[in-house]
């Protein structure tokens, strides 16, 4: 039994302690089945595959390698599956809004989420934007001193968090003012605090420096 699964098996039997509401969201078969796709080479390799195919309709809009042409659709390309995975099951739940994403995941099987976020995490992240000197010096200054904390100083995130390095600019743009407005598309109260810190004459800064980052 690999780490992974250990952590997540104490977080789980934790949440059954504490009640339902304090279940994990990976806590789910999806789930399950990308910890074992973790520990088995083979089976990773045919996942991946599998969510080759499944990821031909999402490159209309995430781009068949991962990198959206469109400025305001993420780049999934070398994301950590642990948090794609979380995101399916947001906009499952409606915890996150967006009609179309939520319709067509919600009709996603258990493997297919396990084979599409291992397709996406196993691709190349994207190439880095330029960026002046002024937004890498005050962008980093802002990022190490109110993100890394939680999304690494590399800005690659970790199981629960995403990597932000390579990201659209515009996508990072909309999706912080939107906690930071709390307009009701994404709502998360730690980022809403810390990007009531980080301020927004800030945002465009800090997507700046993390566009530019390998």
């Amino acid at each position: 039994m690999g780490r992974v699964w250990r952590r997540r098996v104490a977080a789980i039997m934790f949440g059954v302690c504490m009640g339902a509401a304090a279940l994990p969201v990976w806590a789910d078969e999806a789930a399950v089945l990308l910890t074992q796709l973790s520990d088995d080479a083979a089976a990773r390799a045919k996942a991946i595959e599998h969510g080759r195919g499944l990821a031909t309709f999402c490159a209309n809009c995430h781009g068949a390698q991962g990198v959206s042409s469109i400025p305001e659709v993420p780049n999934l390309a070398a994301q950590n599956p642990d948090y794609l995975l979380a995101q399916i099951n947001a906009f499952i739940s409606g915890k996150r809004k967006n009609a179309f994403m939520e319709g067509l995941m919600r009709v996603m099987e258990p493997a297919d989420k396990a084979a599409l976020v291992v397709f996406f995490s196993s691709l190349a992240a994207p190439a880095p934007r330029p960026a002046t000197a002024n937004d890498m010096a005050a962008g980093k200054a802002a990022f190490s001193k109110i993100c890394a904390r939680c999304h690494g100083e590399a800005a690659h995130g970790s199981e629960t968090t995403p990597r932000l390095a390579g990201q659209q600019a515009d996508y990072l743009r909309v999706t912080l003012h939107r906690y930071l407005t709390m307009s009701g598309e994404r709502f998360y109260a730690p980022m809403t605090a810390a990007v009531y810190q980080l301020g927004e004459k800030n945002i465009d800064t800090i997507t700046a420096y993390l566009g530019n980052l390998k």
